[in-house]
């Protein structure tokens, strides 16, 4: 009776122990930083792309609640119209509209640029933040992924860039992943595909993706210094592991495991937000530009990330598909 007593005890203060330990990990690493900047955007304006749902979202009620004008940039009409009243009820601000934008064209990534610059006459921080993996083409035939995660992007900065020069300081935030650590750029498949490689394989899918979080990182490195000399400056980061329906496109068993197993490690949208917001917001970071962010924080990034040559070469190739 007394060994069973003792047992019994062992486990609960296991538990306890077990419990203690998950919550404080949850707290440091899976929550992570806030958004420490005290900013208010009266009389700015900010464009974020994929703001109908998860940390565009609410990256877009957090910027409107500091009296920006907020462009909700997003492909359907319905969920970014129905998104438009959400963000408006929740930051309690009407300088909020949206835009349509499909980054999937090229020819869309067009019109509205030139809707926006026709309409709008300031834009102070343009944020990237929409993504997506997913198989098939684009409307210009790239791979769907690597279009829409940095082609787009690539294309809808380069037309925007001028404005934000002439409303500076200003800033550019590419939303990438820690998944670009296992990234890669071919050259050779680029040219070849018009994609970053090839095979419909669950596997290659994830690759895929951090090929094209790669891009982004290396993306943001190229524009820093193409931007030297001017008042606009541009990070890439790493948000965390979101609970939101990127994974929308993906296969049942995959949702099954990260919805149900992983949910525990994943960050609401608004903890996925606060390093968007830091990296928008925070006074002082202007000498790390072309830096990488996570967890509020200029990280040191793997040598492929900051390799000059590639990175020019990817900005190159990145100009040709896009007819600039």
């Amino acid at each position: 009776m007394y060994e069973s007593s003792e047992q019994i005890m062992y486990t609960i203060v296991l538990l306890v122990g077990f419990l203690i330990a998950a919550y404080i990990f949850h707290e440091t690493a899976v929550k992570g930083k806030s958004c420490t900047s005290k900013a208010k955007l009266h009389g700015k304006t900010v464009i974020v792309t994929g703001s109908n749902t998860g940390i565009g979202k609410t990256t877009a009620i957090e910027l409107a609640k500091r009296g920006a004008r907020v462009i909700l940039a997003c492909r359907s009409k319905q969920r970014g119209e129905a998104a438009l009243q959400d963000v408006k009820r929740e930051s309690g601000s009407n300088q909020v509209v949206f835009m349509q934008l499909d980054l999937a064209s090229l020819k869309s990534v067009r019109s509205f640029a030139e809707n926006f610059l026709k309409t709008e006459p300031r834009l102070d921080i343009l944020i990237n933040n929409a993504g997506l993996f997913i198989f098939g083409r684009t409307e210009d035939g790239f791979g769907m992924t690597f279009g829409v995660n940095h082609l787009g992007h690539f294309l809808l900065t380069n037309l925007l860039l001028d404005r934000l020069k002439e409303c500076g300081p200003s800033r550019v935030v590419n939303v990438s992943s820690g998944a670009h650590n296992w990234g890669t750029v071919d050259f050779d498949c680029l040219n070849t595909h018009k994609d970053l490689r090839i095979g419909t394989s669950f596997v290659a899918g994830q690759r895929v993706y951090a090929d094209s979080k790669l891009c982004n990182v290396l993306f943001t490195y190229e524009l820093a210094k193409r931007l030297k000399g001017t008042k606009v400056t541009c990070y890439s980061l790493h948000p965390g592991v979101i609970k939101t329906d990127i994974i929308r496109n993906t296969s049942p068993i995959f949702q099954l495991i990260a919805l149900n197993v992983l949910r525990f490690f994943m960050k609401t949208p608004l903890q996925g937000s606060q390093t968007t917001l830091h990296c928008a917001l925070q006074e002082g970071i202007e000498h790390l530009s072309g830096r990488h962010f996570s967890n509020c924080t200029a990280r040191e990034v793997l040598a492929k990330a900051k390799d000059p040559v590639t990175a020019k070469k990817l900005w190159e190739i990145s100009e040709r598909f896009c007819d600039l």
